[in-house]
């Protein structure tokens, strides 16, 4: 019967005594679907875009600083409870609105002035230990990534921080920063936390030793002296160029950073 039915036996299964074929299995016998597996569902396609000048240079930078700085990475959560109340009162009564991430550029700031071996550079033959703060703001457009800086940032009340970060971001989208606004800085931050980053490490911008990543701040359950509350909170990551900061050092300094935000009324004395 299979073979005049052109059944393949070893693909019956038998319903008889021990799984022996009979009758009504090969006329209930129904032979498996062929797939087609030459059959396309979809084109393939893409589009080669060209390198633009500050890709290169982009690339050229940051491939640097990786494969010749040894990184490393520190990490720390941070209580953003009394920053948002503060950064709620300040906007009560303040004419230029104050976003967390000023106060994150100020926070970082009074923390390289105590710590300054962070706030260093790699030259080489030297490590140029900077007596001035001017803080980095990395910047997305079109092409990749602009850093312009805030100068001596921690000597600038948050108000004009606040006004500066805004305007080169107007001109960053604008096409219209010019060299000069991305020149000097000696330390950098990456705040990914608007676009609900949780954390991440970002590569050190040379010739600084360290860069600062910046997560959301999330809202999570707190325990404090054994009693849990609604708390918000942010993770921050600190990468170093070994050659120049140890990781004592950068522990310190995310302390110190940690306290002020913490307690952000530190930053107004």
């Amino acid at each position: 019967m299979a073979q005049d039915k052109g059944i393949n036996l070893s693909q019956v299964h038998g319903s008889g005594d021990n799984g022996r074929i009979i009758k009504k299995d090969i006329e209930n016998f129904q032979a498996p679907a062929v797939v087609n597996t030459t059959e396309s569902i979809g084109v393939e396609s893409y589009d080669d875009v060209p390198i633009t000048q500050m890709r290169k240079t982009i690339a050229k930078r940051l491939a640097e600083s990786k494969f010749t700085a040894p990184h490393f990475y520190l990490t720390k959560e941070i209580k953003m409870n009394a920053v948002i109340e503060a950064r709620k009162r300040m906007n009560e009564y303040g004419d230029t609105k104050i976003s967390v991430n000023d106060l994150v550029i100020k926070a970082a700031a009074v923390a390289l002035k105590k710590h300054p071996n962070v706030n260093s550079a790699w030259l080489g033959d030297k490590i140029r230990r900077n007596h001035h703060v001017h803080i980095g703001v990395a910047v997305a457009v079109e092409d990749g990534l602009l850093v312009p800086v805030v100068r001596f940032a921690d000597s600038k009340p948050l108000s004009q921080i606040g006004t500066e970060v805004r305007a080169y971001a107007e001109k960053a989208k604008n096409k219209e920063l010019q060299p000069k606004d991305w020149e000097g800085n000696t330390f950098t931050i990456s705040n990914l936390g608007m676009f609900g980053i949780d954390e991440f490490t970002a590569i050190v911008n040379p010739p600084d030793a360290c860069i600062l990543a910046i997560g959301s701040s999330k809202e999570t359950v707190i325990v404090e002296n054994g009693e849990m509350k609604p708390g918000h909170v942010m993770k921050v990551t600190l990468s170093c160029d070994h050659r120049v900061v140890d990781g004592v050092t950068g522990a310190k300094f995310l302390q110190t950073f940690q306290e002020l935000l913490e307690e952000p009324v530190r930053l107004l004395v």
